[in-house]
């Protein structure tokens, strides 16, 4: 039966499944910064795929110009600009590892008994059906999030904007010893401010010289 199931589009989706899996496990194992960064673009493409397999493609699309395009890029410079040294940092990743094994295997059986396993399987996981020639992803989405939730999209917008205040507030740090020009003070300046002229009588010569 779970051959009869097992469709090529499924083998697709565990092959995206795996090789983001294996990325993001890296991301949190490699010592190399510069490799995790790396292993994470790995990840947003493995996703991206995934995405554009559920016909979620603006989302697809949006994860890689965005994310991989523009947000690990500026991850990636900053890294290697910063030269920054995790060995230190990594040493006691394998002593707490099967701590942390254990309580993911726990998370996950948590969360299986509370949904239910049921839902899990690949009777679950059907071929997204075909739209029309003329469906557009893009409309669909737009249409849902300016419409059912306007409200929800807008109290999100402004939760960021606060949150970037906030956190350009607190990182802000006034002028140290900074020296700044002052363009006004410059053209108001006077010339008796500036300059001392004293008028001093020459000295005789002596007779020896």
């Amino acid at each position: 039966m779970m051959i009869e199931l097992l469709t090529p589009i499924h083998l697709i989706f565990f092959l995206f499944a795996f090789i983001a899996i294996g990325s993001a496990l890296a991301v949190i194992t490699v010592r190399n910064p510069v490799h995790s960064v790396l292993s994470l673009v790995i990840t947003f493409f493995a996703m991206a795929g995934i995405w554009m397999m559920l016909r979620a493609e603006f989302l697809s699309l949006i994860l890689l110009l965005v994310y991989v395009g523009a947000v690990m890029t500026l991850f990636l410079f900053v890294v290697m600009m910063l030269n920054i040294d995790t060995e230190g940092k990594h040493t006691g990743f394998v002593k707490y590892l099967p701590a942390g094994i254990i309580i993911i295997l726990l998370l996950m059986g948590f969360t299986i008994a509370a949904v239910g396993p049921h839902y899990f399987g690949l009777a679950q996981m059907p071929v997204p059906e075909a739209f029309a020639a003329d469906y557009s992803n893009t409309h669909q989405l737009a249409s849902f999030l300016y419409t059912d939730y306007a409200y929800p999209f807008e109290i999100a917008g402004v939760l960021l904007l606060a949150a970037m205040i906030a956190a350009i507030t607190l990182a802000h740090r006034g002028p140290v010893r900074r020296k700044v020009q002052k363009v006004s003070a410059q053209i108001a300046v006077r010339p008796e401010d500036r300059v001392r002229l004293i008028k001093m009588p020459s000295e005789p010569k002596s007779k020896g010289a």
